[in-house]
């Protein structure tokens, strides 16, 4: 048989072997339905290129070991389970990567956390309990809200409030829970939401709808607008939009109810917070890669290779360059860059997706990594 026979042949049991996954073990096997699409993104010229060559997140202090968490706000930090199920040991977590993917959607993950200035209440954005709050005094979270429009939230992740208390959180999917982030990002699911929730007449309302991975939101220092990071998935982790785009929503003025792109970010976001300045900083989970573009480009070549029997972390890990790393950026209300703080080797600081600056320090945290890191600005 000649070479080209022999690659033909090899290919066709490729195509075969993909088409049937006999094994299940793909990382989408458990996914009769998954598909792929392909998301318009900006060209790979586009992307900033600025870089942090002092790779100055190294220089971070870790301040405690805990198991991952995305959430806090000065200093606060919130675990949250049912007291039976504590009993029992179920959600118990252990600070290693993913170990407590499990059991989560039993127990809740709280993913954003805001207080209410006026009243001292807090509340949380669980991602699979809904909005919730919790008193000045403590104990356990109520339920605010845990649909809109008759449609159950899927994976609530952000929020912020305004002066007049409304909230404002994102839904990231309604078809994937967050224990099944990587086959979200994988696939571009565009049933993310952007909501409003009224705690005088508890209404929940969609603003925005059709989303990627709507993720981070935080409103800006004038409450005029809130910015948030959508994920146009368009790479193996769902990328470019989220991954790629801070956007801005207008809540006064002549565009309030319309929203626009405020920056093309460097890589792959979670969430944004605004500093006293009014300024936005957003923690970059990782640099976006050639690699991760070029599937991004042809999602029917993405879905032939994530039937391979690969698994979804290795797929993870190729996406991200093969080393989990670090970096958040800061940007103006206009959105421009104005500073970037890396740790490519991730020696110190790993897959940030928090950062909160307070009192001249950036606080941050990871939903992967079991630490919270703080870092002294000049």
């Amino acid at each position: 048989m000649t070479p080209t026979g022999i690659f033909a042949g090899v290919c066709l049991l490729l195509a075969v072997y993909c088409a049937v996954d006999p094994f299940n073990h793909s990382a989408i096997s458990e996914f009769p339905d998954f598909e792929s699409v392909k998301v318009e993104m900006p060209a790979w010229s586009a992307i900033p290129v600025e870089r942090d060559r002092e790779n100055l997140l190294q220089k971070s202090e870790i301040k405690t070991q805990e198991p991952g968490g995305t959430g806090f706000h000065s200093n606060c930090s919130v675990f949250q389970a049912s007291e039976t199920i504590s009993w029992s040991g179920l959600c118990d977590t252990k600070p290693s990567f993913m170990s407590y993917l499990k059991n989560e959607h039993i127990c809740g993950r709280p993913l954003g956390l805001r207080f209410d200035k006026k009243t001292g209440d807090m509340y949380i954005a669980d991602a699979y309990l809904g909005l919730m709050k919790v008193g000045p005094e403590g104990g356990l979270a109520t339920q605010l809200t845990t649909e809109a429009e008759g449609v159950p939230l899927g994976f609530t992740n952000d929020l912020d409030i305004d002066d007049e208390g409304n909230i404002y959180f994102t839904d990231s999917s309604i078809k994937y829970q967050r224990r099944n982030f990587l086959q979200l990002v994988f696939s571009g699911d565009d049933s993310g939401r952007v909501l409003k929730y009224n705690p005088n007449t508890k209404e929940t309302t969609v603003l925005l709808r059709n989303l990627q991975f709507p993720n981070g939101l935080s409103l800006s220092k004038d409450g005029s607008f809130f910015v948030f990071c959508e994920a146009q998935s368009e790479d193996l982790t769902g990328n470019l939009r989220i991954y790629t785009w801070l956007r801005k929503y207008w809540l006064k003025g002549e565009k309030a109810g319309t929203s626009e792109i405020l920056a093309i970010l460097p890589g792959h976001p979670d969430n944004v917070r605004t500093n006293e300045n009014g300024e936005f900083w957003v923690a970059i989970h990782c640099r976006r890669t050639i690699y991760s573009h070029f599937l991004g480009l042809y999602p029917k070549v993405r879905k032939l290779w994530l039937k391979l029997p690969i698994s979804a972390k290795l797929h993870y890990l190729m996406q991200i360059g093969g080393r989990i790393h670090a970096a958040v950026v800061k940007y103006s209300p206009e959105g421009e860059l104005l500073q970037i703080l890396e740790d490519r080797q991730g020696k110190v600081v790993k897959a940030v997706s928090e950062v909160e600056e307070k009192d001249g320090k950036l606080w941050m945290g990871s939903v992967l990594m079991p630490f919270v890191a703080v870092y002294q600005l000049d």
